[in-house]
This record gives C-alpha cells, sequence and structure tokens, in this order.
C-alpha cells in the first residue's frame, strides 16, 4: 500500500542525499581518494543510471528511543557494467562503505518513531519503517527504485528490554554490551529497496504455523496483543490459500503481522513483515463490529496477495503501479471468498468500480499505466484508478477469459518473471494462448474459443472463432483514461449499440479517438442465459433469435463500462423493477440505479426518470441495491441542505427515509444475522439516526442513557454502536462522556465510530477543538487527522470551519502526511466535495492558485474543482425538477 518521501535523508559521513545518492557518494569518493578536485555534479538524471547496479547491501541500524536519533552503517556490494564518461569509474565490481547518523522521524514514512500508552498510561516508544515508494533512502544510502533488487543482510543493534523484526528471522544475537544486543538477520532474497522493513520495540507475538511450514506470527502492543488471534487464523488461511492458488510456494521462512500504533496508510506489504493499522489487524469478538472484521480479512488478504504480485514480480516503475496494487485489490475477493465464505466479499465488489468510476469519469482522471518521474507524481498513483479500477478491469478479464485460463496466466505470468520486474505488456502477453493444466478439460475449452492456435467453429463465444488478443484488448483499458458508455437501442430482434467516453461536464472534452475492446454480456426476457459479444467497433448491431421485452446489459457488473437504454429502453427495466425486481439479479439491481443517476450528470436521462426508479427500492431487502440507492440519493440531500434551499432537501429527505422507513424498523438492535444483515444494519440504523428518523433516535437514546448510566460498562450491541453514539454525541453532556471514554485504553477498537460521533456535533468550538487535537497528535492521533476533517466537513455545522483549517495548516498538513498522498488528496476532495456554489468554486481556485506550483497542480486539486463545476451544473439543471418530482409523488 502507499507510503510516503521525507523531505530529508540521513546526514552522512559522505554527503547522502536524495535519488542519485549512491552516484554521487561513489564518484565523490572515488575523486578524493585519487586527489582529484570537486567538479560539477556527475549525474543530474532524475532517474538512476541502468549500468550501475547494486548486488548486496549489509545494513547496520542502531535506533536510540530515547534520544529518537539513529545511525547507521551500509555496506554495497556494486557492480559497473560498462565505463561511463559522466562517471569515473571502470566496469567492474566495488564495494561502496558509508557511516551516517539521522533523526528518526516524526512523519509516518521513512524510519520513524511511534508511541503508545500502556493501560497504566506509560508512554512507550518505538521505532518502525514504511518505505514505499521513495523513504528507503531516508534510513539506508541506496539504489531507490523498484527494478534495482538486490540482496539485504541486516544487523540491528536495541536494548536488551526491546526486540528487533526485519523481514527475515533472526540467525544470531551478539551482546555487545550489558545493555546493547546486535541482533543478525538471515540475508533476504532479491527484492526492492521499498519492501525492506525493521521495528524495534517491545511488543508480544502469537505464532502458528501454515500447512506449508511457514511461521506466521503477529506482533502487537503488550496491552492488546489478546486481539491478534483472528488475524494470525486469518493470515495462516490466506497465506496457504495463496501458495496453493499460484503453485509458487512463498519463499521465505516466516511471515510476520505487526500492529503499529501511528500508521499512514491501511497496512505495507514488506516481504516477510507486513505492517498494519492497529484498527486494520486488532479484533476483539466482544467488541469488533462485523464491518471491521470484514474489513481486517480484506487488508490481511491484500497484504498476503502482495507477496506474490509486488514482492516476487514487481512493477519495473511506479507508472505501472496498478500491477501491484490492482492485482493486490482483485485477489483480496478472490481469496476471502474461499478462505472466508461466511463473509460474502461478492456483496462488496461492485462498490469499488463505483467509487473508481467516480474518479475515472472526470477530465482530470489518468490511464492506469501512466508517465510518472517525481516523488509526488509517484505518490499520486496511489489512487482508486489504480487500485479500484485495476481491480475491476482484472475481474472484467477473468470473467471473459474464464476462471481457470485466467488463473493459468496469472500463474506463467509469477513462474516467468519471478524476482524481475515487468511492464504492463508482459502481463497481457502471459494470458495469451494459455492453456490450464491442472482440472481441465483442454480439448473442452478448444471448443469453447480459448487456448488453441487454430480458429474455432464456435460463434457462440466472444471472438466469433477469431484468435484471442488479450493485449490489444486490454491496452484499451489501461493505457487511455476514462471508461465507455454503451447505449442500447431495441428496435424489434436487431439491438443497436453505440459505446463512447462517458465523461463528466458541461462542454465536455470530446470522447473522439476512444474505443474500448468492450467483452459485452447481457440477458433478456426471454432467457436469463448469459450471452456474450465483443465490441471493437464504434457502432455494432446484435440480432436476437426473437423479439424480447427488454434486455440488460452488463450483467451483474462484470464489465467496467455503463449503460443507457435509448428510446422506451429505460422505461422497460423500471417497470420490470417495479413488476418483479428478483427477475434480475441484485448487482444488476444495483447496477441500474447507479447507471440511471450517472446518466443524469451528462443529460442522457431526466432526474424524474431516475427517481422513478427508486420508487422500487421499498421492496428492496439485499445491501448492494439499498445501499446504492443511499449512495445515490443522500449526496444530493447533502447537495441541497448545503444550499439552505428552500425547504425541497426536507422533502428529499422525508422522500429517502420514507423508501426505507420498512427496511429500518424490521432491524433489530443487535449483532444477529449474517455478516451482510449485520452490515445492512448497522449503515440503515446510522442513516436513520443521523437523519433524526423519530423511531431510530428514540431507540438510540434509551440505550445511550442506559449505556452512560453504566459508566460505559454496560455491552452495546457493536453492529448498532455508531448510531447509539451518533446520537448520544449531540448534547453537550454526552458529547463530554464519549470523549472521556475515548481517551481510555479499553475503547481503543471504538475509536472510529466515537470520532465520527464527536464529529455530529451542531457546537463548532467542539469541532474546531476535535481538528486542532488531531493536528497535535496528543489525545487525538495525527494518523487520524484527515477523516476527522472530512467527517467535520460533512456536518452542516462545520464544513466551512474544516475548509479555513485545510487554508490555515496547509503546510503542516502536507509536511505530515506528504504532498501527493492519499491523506492530502482525501482531504481536499473531501472538503470540497459537497460544494456547489460558484462563490465556493472562486474560493477554491484562489486558495490553491495562490501555492507553489507543486501543490497548485496536484490532481487532487484539477478533481475537487471539476466535482464544484458538476455540482454547479447538476443543481442548475435538476433542482427544479426534483423540487416538482417531489411534489408530484405527494412528498
Amino acid at each position: 500500500m502507499a507510503a510516503r518521501r521525507g523531505p530529508k535523508g540521513p546526514v552522512a559521513l559522505v554527503a547522502v542525499a536524495g535519488p542519485v545518492a549512491l552516484v554521487a557518494v561513489a564518484v565523490l569518493s572515488l575523486a578524493a581518494a585519487r586527489g582529484e578536485p570537486g567538479g560539477p555534479f556527475p549525474w543530474d538524471a532524475v532517474r538512476l543510471p541502468p549500468h550501475v547496479e547494486p548486488l548486496r547491501y549489509h545494513l547496520l541500524l542502531h535506533p536510540n528511543l530515547s534520544t529518537l536519533s539513529f545511525a547507521g552503517r551500509a555496506d554495497i556490494e556494486l557492480r559497473v557494467a560498462r565505463p561511463a564518461g559522466a562517471i569515473p569509474l571502470r566496469a567492474g565490481n566495488y564495494t561502496l562503505s558509508v557511516e551516517y547518523r539521522a533523526d528518526l522521524s516524526d512523519t509516518f514514512h521513512g524510519f520513524y518513531r511511534s508511541t503508545y500508552r500502556t493501560r497504566d498510561g506509560e508512554l512507550r516508544v518505538l521505532a518502525a519503517t514504511q518505505f514505499e515508494p521513495t523513504a528507503a533512502r531516508m534510513a539506508f544510502p541506496c539504489f531507490d527504485e523498484p527494478a534495482f533488487k538486490a540482496t539485504f543482510s541486516v544487523k540491528i543493534r536495541r536494548e536488551p528490554k526491546h526486540l528487533a523484526l526485519s523481514n527475515m528471522p533472526i540467525v544470531k544475537s551478539v551482546n555487545l554490551t550489558p545493555w546493547l544486543v546486535e541482533d543478525h538477520f538471515d540475508t533476504t532474497v532479491k527484492m526492492s529497496t521499498y519492501l525492506v522493513a525493521f521495528i524495534v520495540s517491545d511488543f508480544k507475538s502469537i505464532t502458528k504455523t501454515t500447512r506449508h511450514g511457514v511461521k506466521v506470527s503477529v506482533y502487537a502492543a503488550p496491552d492488546k496483543i489478546h486481539q491478534a488471534d483472528y488475524a494470525l487464523d486469518a493470515a495462516v488461511k490466506l497465506l496457504d490459500f495463496y501458495e496453493d492458488y499460484f503453485s509458487i510456494p512463498y519463499p521465505l521462512p516466516k511471515q510476520d503481522l505487526a500492529a503499529i500504533p501511528d500508521f499512514q496508510s491501511g497496512a505495507m506489504e514488506n516481504w516477510g513483515l507486513t505492517t498494519y493499522r492497529e484498527s486494520a489487524l486488532l479484533y476483539d469478538p466482544e467488541k469488533s463490529s462485523a464491518s471491521s472484521k470484514l474489513w481486517i480479512t480484506m487488508v490481511i488478504a491484500h497484504e498476503l496477495a502482495h507477496q506474490w504480485f509486488g514482492n516476487l514480480v514487481t512493477m519495473e516503475w511506479w507508472n505501472d503501479l496498478w500491477l501491484n496494487e490492482g492485482f493486490a485489490k482483485f485477489m483480496e475477493f478472490v481469496s476471502v471468498r474461499v478462505t472466508h465464505p461466511e463473509l460474502t466479499v461478492e456483496d462488496h465488489f461492485l462498490r469499488r468500480c463505483f467509487d473508481a468510476m467516480e474518479v475515472d469519469a472526470l477530465d482530470s482522471s489518468h490511464p492506469i499505466s501512466t508517465p510518472v518521474e517525481d516523488p509526488a507524481q509517484i505518490l499520486e498513483m496511489f489512487d482508486d484508478v489504480s487500485y479500484e479500477k485495476g481491480s475491476c478491469i482484472l475481474n472484467m478479464l477473468r470473467d471473459y477469459l474464464t476462471a481457470d485460463v485466467f488463473k493459468a496466466g496469472l500463474v506463467h505470468y509469477l513462474q516467468k518473471y519471478s524476482y524481475k520486474n515487468t511492464r504492463n505488456e508482459d502481463l497481457w502477453n502471459s494470458m495469451t494462448n494459455i492453456c490450464p493444466t491442472v482440472g481441465t478439460d483442454k480439448d473442452e475449452l478448444e471448443g469453447g474459443g480459448f487456448c488453441r492456435s487454430q480458429q474455432s467453429p464456435s460463434a457462440a463465444h466472444w471472438t466469433k472463432g477469431e484468435a484471442l488478443d488479450v493485449r490489444a484488448m486490454m491496452d484499451t483499458w489501461t493505457l487511455q483514461k476514462g471508461f465507455p458508455l454503451v447505449t442500447v437501442t431495441l428496435r424489434g430482434r436487431n439491438v443497436h449499440l453505440q459505446q463512447e467516453r462517458y465523461v463528466k461536464g458541461d462542454g465536455s472534452p470530446s470522447s473522439a479517438g476512444y474505443l474500448w475492446h468492450i467483452p459485452l454480456t447481457y440477458i433478456t426476457s426471454k432467457s436469463n442465459t448469459v450471452q456474450r459479444f465483443l465490441m471493437t467497433t464504434k457502432a455494432d448491431v446484435i440480432i436476437l433469435p426473437e423479439e424480447v421485452e427488454w434486455v440488460k446489459f452488463n450483467v451483474d457488473m462484470n464489465g467496467y463500462y455503463i449503460v443507457h437504454y435509448d428510446d422506451d429502453g429505460w422505461d422497460r427495466l423500471i417497470n420490470l423493477l417495479k413488476e418483479n425486481h428478483t427477475v434480475i439479479s441484485s448487482n444488476d439491481r444495483a447496477s441500474l440505479v447507479n447507471n440511471a443517476f450517472q446518466l443524469v450528470r451528462i443529460k442522457k436521462l431526466s432526474i424524474s426518470k431516475a427517481f422513478d426508479l427508486t420508487l422500487y427500492l421499498k421492496h428492496e431487502r439485499q445491501i448492494m441495491p439499498v445501499l446504492q440507492g443511499l449512495s445515490e440519493l443522500i449526496p444530493m440531500y447533502r447537495l441541497m441542505e448545503r444550499r439552505g434551499a428552500d425547504g425541497t432537501e426536507k422533502h428529499l429527505q422525508a422522500y429517502i427515509l420514507n423508501l426505507f422507513k420498512e427496511l429500518i424498523d424490521g432491524q433489530s438492535w443487535s449483532d444477529e444475522g449474517s455478516v451482510s444483515a449485520r452490515l445492512l444494519r448497522s449503515s440503515l440504523l446510522l442513516f436513520a439516526c443521523v437523519h433524526r428518523y423519530p423511531a431510530c433516535v428514540r431507540r438510540a437514546t434509551q440505550l445511550f442513557t442506559e449505556w452512560q448510566k453504566s459508566n460505559g460498562t454496560l455491552r452495546l450491541p457493536a453492529d448498532v454502536r455508531s448510531a447509539v453514539y451518533a446520537v448520544g454525541a449531540q448534547t453537550p453532556r454526552g458529547w463530554d462522556f464519549l470523549l472521556s471514554k475515548y481517551r481510555l485504553h479499553s475503547f481503543h477498537l471504538e475509536k472510529n465510530n466515537i470520532e465520527f460521533a464527536l464529529s455530529l456535533s451542531d457546537r463548532q468550538d467542539e469541532l474546531r477543538w476535535l481538528m486542532d487535537q488531531g493536528l497535535r497528535g496528543d489525545i487525538i492521533r495525527t494518523q487520524d487527522l484527515p477523516h476527522i476533517i472530512v467527517y467535520v466537513a460533512k456536518n452542516p455545522s462545520g464544513y466551512h470551519l474544516a475548509w479555513e483549517f485545510l487554508k490555515e495548516n496547509w503546510e503542516k498538513i502536507v509536511e505530515k502526511f506528504e504532498l501527493g498522498s492519499r491523506s492530502v488528496a482525501g482531504i481536499v476532495t473531501g472538503v470540497t466535495s459537497r460544494y456547489s456554489t460558484r462563490s465556493h468554486l472562486a474560493q477554491v481556485k484562489e486558495f490553491f492558485g495562490s501555492l507553489e506550483e507543486k501543490s497548485a497542480q496536484l490532481r487532487c486539486v484539477q478533481q475537487a474543482v471539476e466535482t464544484i463545476e458538476d455540482n454547479i451544473e447538476w443543481m442548475d439543471r435538476n433542482f427544479e425538477e426534483v423540487k416538482a418530482w417531489l411534489q408530484n409523488n405527494h412528498l
């Protein structure tokens, strides 16, 4: 996952700084040895020269947790492949030695310090690392690019009361003095610098061994190690799954998972020593919610998938980051669906594709594979396009190739490029002419249109007998930004198809020149058998065997495209939902809800028609369509609420509550039922209570009062706590009581729920205090500041406070979280996402325009501006029509 690069590197006895540090040190050292005077800097390119290659690093690190500094020594064995004019180095092998000292970073990247308090209130200090993408250079001089793979032999000095962890197991420990121990770690496999990791702490651990003999351990602060059992069991299951699925053994003897108290992202895939936020690893069956269990399982699945995708096979450069992150995101679903079927992860995949489309529909989006050079540009690649869109197009490809052929291609790719670096095209070439070798009838596959060198007579499949060209198809999805809108027009037996780029905004850039190879799927009123058609031209026609009442394209939303049904196509589908919505799958229903409102944004469908479709939701009971309905309707309400618009927003709120009233009223205030039922309950009750639905507020108030009387000892059901806290925080006394519990060690698993509840206050001094404390990092950890700012921004009483806080503290935020990071991007887009006036637009443009160029040109700033412009246009065009629709429907 994403990491951050700091402004300063180590202070060395020989000067070390920046991405070209090694070459500079080598040249200066050799020049000094020969008595040559210092000349101009010998290498002025941003990227390192490919002909100077590190082979092996010997690292010694000695962090001092009292002075918060560290000393280091790096001996780097290098090979110079050829002499270079700019560098007076002959071809051959060299060893470069550097000794250096530095402070432990007070950010979240490099070799940084973290703290926690024990149950008794004692402050403990630890040192941990976070190097991806460009921060290994903050801990030791190195060739800090992913293609410069090498082996690493690490030694760490520590006090006897501490323990040291690194990528490999300890082979021996030497007592240097009564108060100093030196741990020697086994040499790593060949790997990239950003995957190196070390921790010095007083953590405790629990351990199990996988079926394949890998030792798996979870490390956490001593008072929290009792909450590590679930993560350990999940990790063992998942590691075994991946070894079987990829048919490639996990190459290290151990896999550690460590819960770090201060951590910026969710987790990091360091080879053999994965690191996590505490909330992404620690789980208490008595206190943790169903959503927490799902989140923890998915994060562990993601990081362990990286041990193959990313660690064993690594992208050559950060432009192809998606080869790491898209795959890990996709494999979360493949693995957890098998190892933890009770979590029904398939219910949540669509949401990720919709999230990706939200940013990919903007002109400020970027192709999945896109050129980057400097650290801020690299950090910007850690976004929904690389992660979520990457996973969605892989899901589409698997559906296209079939699961067996797709898996065989992945295994071929991993085996061919183990311990190497790859580009986009290497993956697609690995997918071409691949046959699964186990458990599949090859002859049957050849007849179905796959794995054959000659044309197949079958015309029923994708290719109509033509040879597959996976690269030609997938290049259209990875080398151009955005996604297609397919317009379907039904005329008798003929289905006319047209594709264009979907892009938001008035006066949008032309979609000319954009063409995708789209693996279309569809069902009809006469057949629920999925039909397939590969669309490779701007327009095409499918001839059905008979006339049909309706046709539904993009079955289960397995494709990364949206569909518009022209003429009366939407009326037919709306009528279908009204009469018998279960005829099509819950994913298909969710995609219809989503697509309808996306089409309103580009004037292909009226807002009235989209609202007509929502009427069926009164009878919907499945989690995906319900949550999709809420995620389309609530932002509209919030836009209107922010405008203070003539009471229409209250009518809309009443409509939304009425739509789901029966479902809300039927929820028990308990932790009963399946994971999906529990997640739906949690979302519905929180929505109802935040929007002041009387029955919900009454029940939540009653529970909060009882919980308060018990001084927080009464056990509230985990899945309804967020709703109860949200209501309780509305009074000054309740707010203060929640804050008092937030400070307690025993409530650390509930901090996020309490932070959200505290951010709902209508008292501005409390909201300012929350953000100030997040920046200070004492009561509220600074790692939580980004989402606290966004929580406050979504509060009608706090949105202007969040904007002022962002402006006043911009430099501090960037210094702490790094320019280009997901954290900074989330703050910028989260604070501005509900602005819909020209005055707000002018303020945003003015502020970011006043900053230095790198800040002003951030992609998240462009996204914010485009989103506000889109909100303004949406309100101007749709407000009166929504108002009329609500009146006509007696609301």
